[in-house]
């Protein structure tokens, strides 16, 4: 930025403008141009700057765009995604297998067992899955240093394979606490289903179409039941 100063009736007047310095031969020596004029100051209009700075950013990468309006004293260092997890894990905590996994396998008496870390782990190798899929060896890497799952800075390769071991001893119990906590979602009305490798039973309370998997049409008459292979 260049400033300028008038001298009015009133007093001082500063007007500002973007410039640049250019070599000039025949100065031998660097000259400001300036390239545009936003005014007086007194007169700016700051949500335009804000905006003009804002379109400019998206020219640069992330990284660049934050260091080039940061303080001086910060520098930047890295970023990774963020929004898949963070989708992902509201969803988990939503169905609350966050508070079943905390509950299952923990002894009847005595101290019970902290299953924060493994819970996060766990999180982890479901969103590693669905992100990005993945070994149990190359997810450790992925949390590390690709992604930003909140609890769970880094991990190795030890904490997968306990997890994992975990998994296995509790895996009956697990599944049945999980289904009972999302067992109201098969209550919804839907007008969809899809299926694989099993067969879902549909109870039609009305007279309704129903598309099989091999796209055959049916008329299914009221009160019926009809299997889906």
């Amino acid at each position: 930025m260049k400033t300028t100063k008038r001298e009015n009736k009133s007093g001082t007047v500063r007007y500002l403008h973007l410039a640049h310095n250019e070599w000039d031969p025949v100065k031998g020596r660097a000259v400001p141009k300036v390239l545009f004029s936003f005014g007086r100051e007194d007169d700016l209009d700051r949500d335009a700057v804000k905006r003009l700075v804002a379109s400019l950013s998206r020219l640069l990468e992330p990284g660049e765009a934050l260091a080039s309006t940061a303080a001086g004293d910060l520098e930047f260092v890295s970023s990774v995604p963020f929004g898949g997890t963070y989708v992902l894990d509201h969803l988990w905590r939503r169905l609350k297998i966050d508070r079943i996994v905390g509950q299952v396998g923990q002894p009847k008496r005595g101290r019970r067992r902290d299953m924060s870390v493994t819970e996060r782990v766990l999180f982890c190798l479901v969103a590693n899955r669905a992100l990005a899929p993945s070994s149990k060896l190359a997810a450790a890497g992925w949390v590390t240093h690709d992604v930003h799952v909140d609890g769970l800075p880094d991990i190795d390769d030890d904490a997968c394979y306990r997890a994992m071991d975990w998994l296995h001893e509790v895996t009956d119990d697990l599944e049945k606490r999980v289904f009972d906590e999302v067992a109201n979602l098969l209550n919804l009305e839907v007008d969809l289903l899809f299926s694989k490798n099993q067969s879902v039973v549909v109870v039609v309370p009305e007279p309704s179409w129903i598309f099989t998997t091999w796209c055959a049409v049916s008329r299914v008459p009221r009160n019926s039941t009809v299997t889906c292979s």
